[in-house]
């Protein structure tokens, strides 16, 4: 029966419920990466079109805006996520010292935790002994701070994501501004990046679980305002010049 209690207690062979959030919340920051490589990248080609038809322009500034913002945004991310995974390890080198330390404390701690999620003290004493014979870093690890030891934050792997979510968003007002003719390139990259922000508006509050039509229309009516100013702004500097 002990078993039984222990293997309801946490779950093994299911993801745990940290992975899955973690996961969510890498999915996420995808969206939002390609969300902000829309519209950073349609402000400025949208903006630059004002001021000029020609395409080398649009091009270039359109390439450069590309670049600067998955490099700031890979930057960023790494530097984020290296904080994050430096708090981690420092926790679970904390978790090992008191381990070796005081191990009889961490039990009756781990014990704790376990009836404050509602076991009985027998039951929860039980299952903090078999998980601590089994695995005790891991199981402190899981249940007192929220971390799996094996999954820690990769640096490298929230900026490489980061770049490639912020560039693939970036480049589809590039080639909306682009490739249709003149008189058409600026309905149909507003068009084009509208929609897109729908989508990624949709799917964003989709995963986070909030209101749907809310989030979509914040983020539309934002992009559509920085492409507003952008234009307004690129169409004075045309003129002036």
């Amino acid at each position: 029966m002990s078993a039984d209690l222990t293997t309801l207690a946490v779950h093994p062979g299911e993801p745990h419920a940290a992975s899955l959030a973690v996961r969510l919340n890498w999915l996420r920051a995808a969206v939002l990466g390609a969300n902000d490589g829309i519209v950073s990248v349609a402000g400025i080609v949208v903006g630059v079109a004002a001021a000029t038809p020609d395409r080398g322009p649009l091009l270039t500034a359109g390439i450069a805006g590309l670049v600067a913002g998955a490099v700031s945004m890979a930057l960023g991310e790494y530097v984020s996520v290296s904080t994050q995974r430096d708090s981690e390890r420092a926790l679970l080198d904390k978790e090992r010292r008191e381990l070796r330390e005081q191990p009889e404390e961490e039990l009756d701690e781990l014990a704790a935790l376990y009836r404050a999620k509602g076991l009985s003290p027998a039951t929860a004493r039980t299952v903090a002994e078999e998980l601590t014979a089994h695995d005790a870093f891991a199981a402190h690890a899981e249940a007192e701070l929220g971390i799996d030891p094996d999954e820690l934050t990769n640096p490298w792997h929230a900026a490489l994501s980061s770049a490639l979510s912020f560039t693939l968003g970036a480049l589809l007002p590039l080639l909306a501004i682009l490739l249709p003719p003149l008189e058409f390139r600026i309905p149909v990259a507003v068009v084009a990046v509208l929609a897109a922000l729908v989508l990624t508006g949709n799917i964003s509050a989709r995963l986070g679980g909030g209101p749907a039509l809310r989030a979509t229309a914040r983020i539309t009516v934002g992009g559509a305002l920085a492409m507003a100013v952008t234009y307004g702004i690129g169409h004075l500097v045309g003129v002036a010049i």
